[in-house]
């Protein structure tokens, strides 16, 4: 928990987080919780839910709710919040950390994977800070946080779904930043850079030369935490941040102004080359 804020910094607000249960998205929720803020967790898995749930209201003294929602479904978007309306009466805080992705050479996709990646990512993005940004800008204020990624700007190998989507929740980002900044709510972005979590390692670098070789591209020389990104997104749902919106803070070590050698990565660790056509 950041020492930064006081425990009360969010008493008596309520926060959804889509993608919190598990990963990021649930050390955020459980961030947010330990400074007061009640949470409504939202993901498919709703088993994984409910044991997130458990355990943030467990650790914080929080009410921590979890729903199963598929973002990609509009109308599980509007069965979320009509949940969180009927349990706490407000929301005022959305972190939209649901994320997916085919990576794989650009030739090899289909339309129906692209899609699929393009529903959860953009359109779900979408859909939750609608019906969220409804119910703020009724109210007068409210906090939106969006996780997304460099590559939404800079391009990355074999993560062309993902990529083209993030780089729309950018533009949605910056564009509700400034549509609903004059009524009270504030839209903004948390850019993680190479995030040391149990899923990284096992994905980008499995092998310790891959460690070493992604590390040298990092200014700061050295992996960032679940804790680096679930503060930034803290900090952009505290008041001090009341003047801020449109903004994607990059939480990154300094990669992407000193310049990650990805191209060099990928070409060396064989992560993009030519397989057979997807037949989904």
């Amino acid at each position: 928990m950041s020492r930064t804020y006081a425990k009360d910094l969010l008493a008596g607000r309520v926060a959804v987080v889509t993608g919190g249960g598990s990963g990021i998205g649930r050390v955020v929720a459980a961030e947010l919780a330990a400074h007061g803020a009640d949470v409504v967790l939202a993901a498919r898995d709703g088993a994984r839910l409910d044991e997130a749930a458990r355990a943030i209201a467990a650790q914080t003294g929080r009410r921590a709710v979890g729903v199963s929602t598929d973002v990609a479904d509009p109308k599980s978007v509007e069965a979320l919040f009509t949940r969180v309306d009927a349990e706490f009466g407000r929301v005022d805080i959305l972190v939209n950390g649901a994320a997916a992705n085919f990576v794989r050479p650009s030739e090899t996709l289909t339309s129906v994977r692209f899609r699929k990646v393009i529903d959860i990512v953009l359109q779900g993005t979408f859909s939750t800070s609608i019906a969220a940004g409804r119910r703020m800008l009724a109210r007068g204020e409210g906090a939106i946080v969006n996780l997304v990624a460099s590559y939404a700007w800079t391009g990355a190998p074999g993560f062309l779904p993902s990529s083209a989507a993030k780089a729309g929740v950018v533009a949605l980002t910056r564009t509700l930043g400034v549509e609903w900044a004059p009524r009270g709510v504030r839209v903004n972005a948390v850019c993680p850079g190479l995030i040391d979590t149990p899923q990284s390692r096992e994905r980008l670098w499995p092998e310790e030369w891959m460690r070493e070789e992604l590390l040298n591209g990092v200014p700061a020389r050295k992996f960032g935490s679940e804790a680096d990104v679930s503060d930034a997104v803290l900090y952009l749902c505290a008041p001090a941040t009341r003047y801020v919106s449109g903004e994607v803070l990059v939480v990154d070590g300094g990669s992407s102004v000193g310049g990650v050698p990805y191209l060099r990565f990928v070409e060396k660790a064989g992560a993009v080359r030519r397989a057979r056509p997807d037949k989904s």
